[in-house]
């Protein structure tokens, strides 16, 4: 079975059987759905909808399909058609829309689609508002429009050029250090949105040089489409071939950010955002928040400055709701997700990559030397397949009473904090596994760590 419903949205392979895979019949019964619960909460009169998509090959007849649902409903479709996922949700609330839907399977394979479901803010769904617009599609309980009723189409063709402009006007883009510091820089856009968007963001910003690496947005991902090192190799020998000063690489829906040294290693996913809020605390006292799968050099950085680290389930609804609930200044996820409220309250690779060259150019460092300027540490990530809900819980009761003597987070799944690491076993939103990640000082401490937690859910 390959459909996932979670905060994350509800994803699965296309094609097959309806109920099992994220097929035409189940785009229709969630979109609906969806449909159906913005109607009950907004109440009367004319309904608006952003409506955006990444590049992947399923995209054109999953946009057909849910266009359609929705204005079978009565509701206007706003559709911007090959976008970032960022951009949509700024097209919400620029459009003052009600709500808006992402066609975006992330960086799940190119046989996956999913759907992605904004609030008026341009905001994901909230967990609660995800068990409603569940019970809608499994009750069916959806009553669509009159011929003399149904929704209209138009056409938004300039959502990304205002997401780019609001990000050149953000006080801390430095557009004139960036443009000065003459870089080369190449782009992995993994032949999806990013190959549109990310090279038009960096000619604005006054990049001269920048080489395109997949940016043909056909949806024939050149590689699986996560951005991890073990899928860059390409990205990584180009910098070097160049000469370039960096590279980026970005998911197929732009809503994170991987950096490239100018050697050809990694900056490393985690340390996308440990290095934008170095920049932006340096500029504006205030807090952080990450999720518990995230850095702790994070959290080094902002008592560094003298101000407070949090901590959040994963999931960007999570950690968006606990950056409001704290007043954090910067925040987001180890996955190269950087979410900058002066902009918007979202993961956007984009203006992770505009405050990271203002990073770069205000320091005058290679990119290597600024990876080398933060606290050194080591993330390994393995997982496996999830035997049942009841095994899972059973295994967690063993796994705390061993480790009790350890501080414990149970906020999401189960967090081990050692003195020098930490281990932290939770359920996927997006796989049917349990994930385990852990961090240390070395990469031998890391396995370790997550080794002995794996015994337990393997045994």
């Amino acid at each position: 079975m390959t459909l996932i419903k979670s905060i994350s949205g509800i994803r699965g392979t296309i094609g097959g059987i309806p109920g099992d895979n994220l097929t035409p019949i189940d785009l229709v019964k969630f979109a609906s759905a969806y449909g159906t619960w913005l109607k009950r909460k907004r109440g009367s009169g004319k309904l608006r909808i952003v409506l955006g998509r990444d590049a992947r090959i399923s995209g054109e007849m999953a946009d057909q399909i849910v266009t359609a649902s929705i204005r079978g409903l009565g509701i206007d479709v706003i559709q911007t058609g090959l976008v970032s996922t960022p951009t949509v949700e700024m097209a919400v609330r620029e459009n003052s829309a009600d709500g808006g839907i992402i066609l975006t399977a992330s960086h799940n394979p190119a046989n996956w689609n999913a759907l992605k479901l904004l609030n008026e803010k341009g905001e994901f769904v909230s967990a609660r508002d995800g068990v409603e617009i569940m019970q809608i599609s499994d009750n069916e309980s959806i009553e669509f429009s009159d011929v003399y009723s149904l929704g209209s189409i138009n056409f938004d063709n300039e959502a990304g050029n205002r997401h780019i402009k609001d990000i050149l006007d953000l006080d801390l883009v430095d557009t004139g250090s960036i443009a000065g510091a003459d870089f080369t820089i190449v782009i992995d856009g993994i032949n999806s949105v990013g190959g549109i968007i990310v090279p038009e963001l960096l000619k604005q910003l006054g990049i001269k040089k920048i080489i395109k690496l997949n940016c043909n947005p056909d949806g024939n991902f050149s590689h699986n489409p996560e951005p991890l090192p073990d899928n860059l190799a390409e990205l990584s020998d180009l910098v070097v071939k160049e000469k370039a000063d960096l590279g980026f690489a970005v998911d197929p829906d732009v809503d994170r950010l991987v950096v490239i040294n100018e050697d050809g290693s990694m900056f490393g996913e985690e340390y996308t955002l440990v290095a934008v809020a170095d920049y932006i605390l340096k500029h504006r006292p205030g807090n952080t928040v990450s999720n518990l799968s995230s850095t702790r050099a994070l959290k080094d950085i902002t008592e560094k400055y003298g101000m407070k680290y949090f901590t959040a389930a994963v999931g960007e609804v999570n950690v968006v709701e606990k950056m409001k609930s704290v007043n954090a200044v910067i925040g987001g996820e180890g996955n190269g997700g950087v979410i900058y409220p002066d902009l918007h309250y979202g993961r956007d690779a984009l203006v992770g990559i505009a405050l990271f060259l203002s990073h770069l150019s205000v320091t005058g460092n290679k990119c290597s030397e600024l990876r080398k300027s933060f606290p050194e540490y080591f993330i390994y990530k393995l997982k496996t397949p999830i035997s049942s809900e009841v095994a899972f819980k059973e295994t967690i009761n063993k796994i705390r009473k061993q480790y009790g003597a350890f501080s414990i987070n149970e906020e999401d799944g189960l967090k081990i904090d050692f003195p020098d690491g930490w281990v932290h076993l939770r359920k996927s939103n997006t796989e049917a596994v349990v994930r385990v990640i852990s961090e240390s000082t070395t990469k031998e401490k890391a396995v370790q760590l997550a080794s002995g937690i794996l015994q337990y859910l393997q045994g």
